[in-house]
């Protein structure tokens, strides 16, 4: 298993972890640990994929990455469902 592997296994796992918390209603998508997961998950599968020059995958996350920081920035508590 290559180094590329093992960041985009963490990345998409905690990408997944925070898909599957939401769908059983565990954390919001408005929480920050949604966001958070999301957005640390987006820049690890970027840099796996940054580092096999797979740059459509790069671009995709690096968008899902700003849109989760964005909205850690713009977080509240009372926006919570």
């Amino acid at each position: 298993m290559t180094l590329s592997d093992i960041i985009g296994t963490l990345g998409v796992s905690l990408l997944l972890i925070a898909f599957v918390l939401n769908q059983r209603r565990t954390i919001s998508e408005h929480s920050r640990a949604f966001l958070a997961m999301n957005m640390v998950g987006a820049v690890l599968c970027g840099y796996s994929a940054w580092l096999v020059s797979f740059m459509p995958f790069v671009v995709l996350e690096a968008v899902w990455a700003l849109f989760a920081a964005w909205g850690l920035l713009r977080w509240s508590p009372e926006r919570q469902d």
